[in-house]
């Protein structure tokens, strides 16, 4: 793997975690209420928290799905991963604006030259579509590539949607629909 692609991929993953905070900074959360564990209890005893299934994304024919290591979901063709997804339980109401994505973006991109291809949004759902173009050292400007940053709020949870680096422009629109069509399979 090149240096630059290394780059470029090591600033999408910045890029969703300054989203998944909210785009707005650190917040400081209220401290923790101490727990007291009795002494009784062991490891297996206590309860894991539970993560969410039924989730339904809408995939391209020939795209396949995984969890990845780090717990994020992982769409794309075999062997050539395209959209990440990540879950964030309950903050569905911290669903950033298109613009808050793009600033966002704009900001961990710092290096890059930006075009924007579709900023969207709606009640449950924001995505950015642009191209990122690599500053280089010399004055010069790398290979442009096509990217997808987004969220999808469904009931109470929020999903974080992001691009690797090296997806065609087709691939970006693809994930775009996937992003934007997240949602939560009714039991049958």
């Amino acid at each position: 793997m090149s240096r630059a692609v290394r780059q470029q991929a090591r600033a999408a993953l910045v890029a969703l975690a300054v989203l998944a905070t909210g785009g707005g900074g650190c917040k400081q959360r209220p401290p923790e209420e101490p727990r007291a564990v009795p002494e009784a209890e062991h490891a297996e005893d206590v309860p894991t928290p539970q993560r969410r299934v039924g989730v339904k994304v809408p995939m391209p024919p020939g795209w396949t799905a995984q969890v990845a290591a780090d717990g994020s979901f992982q769409f794309g063709p075999p062997a050539h991963t395209v959209l990440r997804v990540d879950l964030r339980p309950g903050q569905g109401s911290a669903l950033p604006s298109p613009d808050e994505i793009l600033q966002s973006v704009q900001k961990s991109f710092q290096g890059f030259e930006h075009s924007v291809e579709q900023k969207e949004g709606g009640a449950d759902f924001s995505l950015v579509r642009l191209k990122l173009v690599p500053r280089l050292g010399d004055g010069g400007l790398g290979s442009e590539y096509p990217a997808l940053f987004g969220a999808r709020r469904v009931e109470k949870d929020l999903f974080l949607c992001a691009t690797f680096p090296g997806v065609s422009a087709d691939e970006v629109h693809q994930a775009a629909e996937a992003c934007r069509g997240i949602e939560f399979q009714q039991p049958k």
